[in-house]
């Protein structure tokens, strides 16, 4: 058993009900737009009262799509990730969260320009949310576009600072490489991320594993991969991909890119396939942000000294003038 799932309690729903976390209880807590039953509005004996247990926490409504043929989501979770919880069945059986047919949307690699833009008006078109796992050298390059992914109500994630094969590297530069990446994503966006990261090439060391444990920081795997990373895939092929895996397992975390130009063309096409498939989207969220090590921070900052936009809005750095606005 993995060091941190003595650690983790699930709230889930059951016979189709939403997740309802007691206090204290939950390692994920859902929103799917219930609402909490009131107290009964006879008068119970002190002694009764005393022995009632908790009520379930209020559920939030999630506001209705625009698009009456958006996707839009059907839950959010919060994800408590103390001791570092792993997800996805390809290397973490521990915590299915999931219903049958819901599914979890995640990009890996960007921010990227012209793709992850586009994959972000895929998704508002739908009313549907994601989680992006970014790396930490593409943060730094475009601020700017990881701010968006934030602004439109996405989960930022983190994935390394350079992309690079944590189980070929000694496990004082893996730790570099992870830390490095959340101080990157954390001075891009202007504020702390999730505190969730996925492995590049899905290679966790154990040794790994157990250090993003001690920094109470969520490992997200895949359950259904799109593979859009192969060259020749082409728009189709990442569509057909996910949804075969779909239909296979029924429900499961997709892996993507919004680094893959061809992942932008074909994400209208497969939210619009989900859609008319009867799937819903879960949307994950963590308990707490992720805690950054000052060293990294000011060693992130000082050599990113000098690159516009990164930390500020883009607003505050260029302004139009003249012309259209």
């Amino acid at each position: 058993m993995n060091p941190w799932t003595r650690r983790l309690s699930i709230a889930l729903a059951v016979s189709g009900l939403a997740c309802a976390a007691y206090a204290g209880e939950p390692a994920i807590k859902s929103n799917n737009g219930a609402t909490a039953k009131t107290a009964a509005s006879a008068a119970a004996p002190a002694s009764a009262v005393a022995a009632t247990p908790p009520a379930p926490a209020a559920v939030a409504k999630i506001p209705p799509c625009a698009n009456p043929d958006g996707l839009g989501v059907a839950r959010v979770v919060e994800i408590d990730t103390t001791g570092g919880p792993g997800f996805g069945f390809e290397h973490y059986k521990a915590y299915d969260f999931l219903q049958d047919k819901e599914v979890v949307l995640t990009f890996d690699d960007g921010p990227w320009p012209g793709n992850t833009p586009g994959v972000l008006a895929a998704l508002a078109n739908h009313c549907t949310k994601a989680t992006f796992f970014s790396i930490g050298k593409h943060a730094l390059y475009h601020p700017e576009i990881l701010k968006q992914v934030a602004a439109a109500g996405h989960t930022v994630g983190s994935h390394t600072f350079s992309h690079v094969d944590l189980a070929k590297l000694q496990p004082d530069q893996a730790k570099e490489e992870i830390e490095k990446g959340l101080s990157a994503v954390k001075l891009a966006l202007g504020t702390a991320p999730a505190s969730f990261f996925r492995f590049p090439f899905l290679r966790g060391p154990q040794d790994m594993e157990a250090y993003l444990g001690s920094r109470n920081i969520a490992i997200f795997s895949t359950d259904i991969d799109s593979f859009d990373f192969k060259r020749g895939k082409g728009a189709a092929g990442v569509i057909k991909t996910v949804m075969d895996g779909l239909k296979k397992k029924g429900k499961g975390i997709v892996l993507m890119h919004d680094f893959q130009k061809h992942t932008a063309e074909a994400l209208p096409q497969l939210l619009a396939e989900l859609k008319a498939g009867g799937f819903k989207i879960v949307h994950v969220k963590s308990k707490v942000q992720a805690t950054s090590i000052a060293s990294y921070d000011a060693e992130i900052e000082k050599n990113t000294r000098g690159l516009a936009g990164v930390g500020q809005p883009a607003s505050t750095i260029v302004k139009t003038i003249a012309g259209e606005p």
